[in-house]
């Protein structure tokens, strides 16, 4: 490795230098290494953000919105349980500790992209595009692994934002499935409720971009929002003495983290958003959105945990929800304020699949793009409802989906970008960044077996039980 000289000093590559944004109107801007900008322009005059075309561009506030929502999901009613498996003092730091982890893999991922476009002077790339060009411009020999690094995370993140279509089906037909039947005793099946929700999914799936989902994606957080302020007011409810609980719990830790992990996940969603954007050197940064976005989840899973365990100690369950008296009408409304906003998460959740499809076919079909896309569209969501129907308990095997795909998609492969791509400039002093993501694959590793073996436990179980009709 070398690094490079610049005025007869050596400078290594320094994550701060691009890290502080502006004030809204003077953005950070990232300035190419010497090896970046031999692709670009003389004078560094190739400006990828300035260059941008988008027909529909997101606001920061817009992007802030559909960045809460992809990661305040149904596994933030988790975070009670994940408690229980650390003990109170342990999951506040546990907690922090894993967020400051995935966000740093997003952050990882979109500040290589930056480079990338100087480098390959293009103005914007998804996840699988900036892996293919990380290693088609990194070191001879990992050049020919291009192809296979892009298919690799294509095929991933279809897999799973697919199966979590799917799955988001099953969670909002059981709930209404619920609710009906303790009103009206009328005896709904499940696939009855999941085929009634065709239509309405297909609505939501035709919103045509980011720009017109933001509105949806606000008023899911405004239903989860009320969900979770119910919640919170049954758990702050006569609470025992902290000394009742557990703060310390080492033999369950592993489990902490796989329900954290895939609970915070969301890096499907970050170059999607990050394209989307209209000022995109905002993303990053101290008071960035991806920093403020994920500070506010990370207090909002801490206190739901805290309290969650706190408040039902060794009686908690899997989901919160299952806690709350289902004979009391706010119990029952915050399943339906949780069923609405994860409807309305459906569509975010659904665009990553859109978009790895819709960019592999959009060149042949020139004559009416329109109209072959929400063709696409469709079919895309019957499939999904199609699939919910024949296997209600999906479920879990999106969970042993998710540990496999996650763990590698969210944790390692951000880190071997970062690898690649500071593979001719070196790694700093000490080589810190090759010691951190060491760190991180690790944790990575550690994520995909305990998530993995929490998973194949989650199906045995499924199976176990009668299975819904």
């Amino acid at each position: 490795m070398v690094n490079i000289v610049d005025g007869g000093a050596k400078h290594a590559p320094q994550e701060m230098e691009q890290f502080l944004p502006g004030d809204g109107k003077k953005m950070y801007k990232i300035q190419p290494r010497k090896s970046d900008a031999e692709q670009a322009l003389a004078n560094n005059d190739f400006d990828p953000f300035a260059l941008r075309e988008n027909e529909h561009p997101t606001t920061d506030n817009e992007t802030l919105t559909h960045l809460l929502k992809a990661s305040l999901g149904t596994g933030i009613l988790g975070m009670p349980f994940a408690f229980m498996c650390s003990g109170l003092v342990m999951g506040i730091f546990a907690t922090i500790f894993t967020a400051f982890i995935c966000t740093h893999c997003s952050y990882v991922l979109v500040k290589c992209g930056h480079k990338l476009y100087y480098r390959t002077r293009r103005t914007k790339m998804t996840f699988a595009e900036i892996a293919e060009a990380a290693f088609q411009k990194g070191p001879k020999w990992c050049r020919g692994f291009a192809p296979v690094a892009k298919f690799s995370i294509l095929f991933g993140l279809f897999l799973t934002y697919f199966g979590t279509c799917s799955v988001y089906t099953v969670i909002v037909a059981t709930n209404f499935e619920q609710l009906i039947n303790h009103w009206t005793g009328w005896g709904i099946t499940l696939r009855m409720l999941i085929c009634a929700m065709l239509i309405p999914l297909i609505l939501i799936a035709w919103v045509p971009n980011l720009k017109y989902l933001a509105p949806v994606s606000m008023v899911a957080n405004v239903f989860m929002g009320l969900g979770l302020g119910i919640t919170f007011y049954y758990l702050v409810q006569d609470l025992p003495p902290l000394p009742d609980r557990s703060y310390v719990v080492w033999g369950t830790l592993p489990q902490f983290f796989s329900i954290t992990i895939f609970a915070m996940e969301a890096i499907g969603v970050v170059m999607p958003l990050e394209n989307n954007m209209k000022t995109p050197q905002s993303f990053l940064g101290i008071c960035g959105v991806l920093s403020q976005g994920m500070s506010g989840v990370t207090l909002i899973y801490m206190l739901l945990g805290f309290l969650g365990y706190l408040h039902y100690g060794a009686l908690t369950q899997e989901s919160i929800t299952l806690n709350l008296p289902i004979e009391e009408w706010p119990a029952q409304a915050v399943k339906l304020l949780i069923s609405l906003a994860v409807y309305c998460t459906f569509g975010l959740q659904f665009f990553v699949c859109l978009e790895i499809v819709w960019d592999g076919i959009k060149d042949k079909c020139k004559k009416r793009p329109t109209l072959v896309n929400y063709v696409l569209r469709t079919v895309m969501v019957t499939a999904a409802v199609v699939l919910a129907v024949a296997v209600p308990t999906i479920g879990p095997f999106m969970g042993l989906i998710g540990a496999f795909c996650f763990s590698i998609l969210g944790l390692i492969f951000p880190v071997v970008i970062e690898l690649i791509v500071h593979w001719e400039t070196g790694f700093g002093k000490y080589n810190w960044i090759l010691w951190k993501n060491i760190l991180i694959t690790a944790c990575g590793i550690g994520a995909l077996v305990f998530g993995s073996l929490a998973a194949i436990k989650d199906i045995v179980k499924a199976y176990q039980d009668p299975a819904p009709q």
